[in-house]
């Protein structure tokens, strides 16, 4: 049994938190048939036939030792990315960290064609080029809609010390690549390592007061807005990832009820 755990994910920790905090209805997937199979969750049933989950003693001790060693490896940056995490999912956003994007990074315009001895032998306009890369923003959200334009999509990019911060800003073509996937973009920092005028003005500017666990975000200018639909390779790599789990929403995996 034991040799099955170290080959459990943050993955498999996020749904033994879900079942804990909830009635523990059976999702039936292969993180739930990991967990059953480790020994860490147990299937039980009522009177009725209904079957729920329960974590068992092994399953509560390895995720209160997940738990801290997760803590203990946690940096400022991880921290403080936990906390725009809670705060954007508290507004209502689905929220995904450490997403793998491909941006435009820069649209270069087409060099200019001498001019013709003759008309006719004009050369065809050459098109503009895109400049792509990957991007990597630290925080990506979108609103809990159905509708496409309500999407609102944001990126939050969160800088725990000056030079972070400073080395970010010294590459358009990154600051161009986030720009390109959402409607707003904000930088998200301590306050006190930088001013918000040293950011370029179309960025937002969240400052933490305080220290990482209980301090206080403040949005000291916000983002310009411009109007953004995701392309569709976005929507691809949003339905590969897995969204941060919401931690205020215990009755997020109970399931829809059914009539009797």
């Amino acid at each position: 049994m034991t040799d099955a755990l170290p080959t459990l994910t943050r993955v498999h920790r996020a749904r033994l938190l879900q079942v804990w905090r909830s009635a523990g209805w059976p999702s039936q997937d292969v993180v739930e048939l990991d967990l059953l199979a480790a020994g860490l969750l147990s299937r039980q049933a009522d009177r009725d036939g209904r079957e729920t989950l329960r974590l068992t003693d092994a399953g509560i001790a390895w995720l209160a030792e997940a738990r801290r060693r997760h803590r203990r490896a946690e940096t400022p940056h991880d921290r403080l990315g936990d906390r725009v995490t809670a705060m954007l999912q508290a507004s209502g956003r689905i929220v995904w960290r450490e997403l793998s994007l491909r941006a435009v990074a820069e649209v270069v315009a087409p060099p200019a064609n001498p001019l013709p001895l003759w008309d006719d032998l004009a050369p065809a306009e050459p098109a503009a080029r895109s400049v792509w890369r990957m991007a990597r923003p630290d925080v990506f959200s979108v609103r809990q809609t159905t509708v496409e334009d309500y999407l609102h999509p944001m990126v939050h990019e969160v800088k725990a010390s000056r030079a972070d911060l400073l080395s970010d800003l010294r590459h358009a073509g990154k600051r161009q690549s986030y720009q390109w996937l959402c409607s707003e973009c904000h930088y998200v920092f301590p306050a006190g390592i930088a001013e918000p005028q040293e950011i370029p003005e179309a960025f937002g500017v969240w400052l933490l007061h305080g220290d990482l666990n209980s301090g206080r975000l403040e949005c000291a200018r916000p983002a310009r807005h411009v109007a953004c639909k995701l392309p569709f390779a976005v929507w691809m790599a949003l339905a590969r990832a897995a969204p941060e789990p919401a931690q205020d929403e215990p009755q997020g995996w109970l399931g829809d009820p059914r009539p009797d």
